[in-house]
């Protein structure tokens, strides 16, 4: 499965780096030669993602890319999180708490089939840092970690003026590591982009 979406991602890339050929006037001309990075096409957003209590997550990813055509758009993503879970005994006395940081990236890729509703996919990879606390005897184990992942799924964007736009997707890591920060959940993003 890895080696097969590889092999897509690399041709979708040769595929997009052709030059294109436009008119101009009665002359044709290669878009490698005349035309340059249109300002209006890129795209600046991301997504914040915040949950309090015995599970607390934040959530910052922001993104950078480029609407390649009126069906494509791609580019690259952060992604930095901290969470912390507590367990509790039935008499609800915490025995364990876990605090974890996570700090990775990757790059995205998203298929229009209408103006509004999109497919996106990510390939990322993050490194996890995670602190367990058990309590009774009080005992602290640290590890440190890289896991990948392979976001997919897909979304909706709705312009909200000018060029910018509110998007809410639900994702899904399809690869399932079990050391994931996704691990076996629907993943639900709400985040804005802005084009310069």
């Amino acid at each position: 499965m890895k080696r097969l979406l590889l092999c897509f991602l690399l041709v979708s890339a040769v595929h997009l780096a052709e030059a294109q050929y436009y008119k101009t006037g009665d002359t044709t001309t290669t878009t490698s030669s005349k035309k340059k990075i249109d300002p209006s096409r890129l795209i600046i957003g991301g997504s914040l993602g915040l949950a309090f209590g015995d599970y607390t997550n934040i959530n910052i990813s922001p993104l950078i890319g480029y609407r390649i055509s009126q069906l494509f758009a791609a580019g690259i993503n952060i992604n930095a999180q901290y969470g912390s879970e507590r367990f509790r005994d039935a008499g609800g006395t915490t025995i364990q708490r876990n605090q974890y940081t996570i700090f990775g990236g990757g790059v995205w890729g998203r298929v229009y089939p209408l103006d509004f509703l999109f497919i996106h996919i990510q390939p990322e990879y993050n490194a996890v840092s995670l602190k367990s606390t058990y309590y009774n005897p009080k005992t602290v184990v640290n590890d440190h970690y890289g896991v990948p992942s392979l976001l997919m799924g897909g979304g909706y964007s709705q312009p909200v003026g000018g060029r910018a736009s509110f998007s809410i997707m639900a994702l899904y890591d399809v690869l399932q590591d079990s050391r994931s920060p996704y691990q076996n959940g629907l993943i639900l993003r709400i985040g804005a982009s802005l084009g310069i």
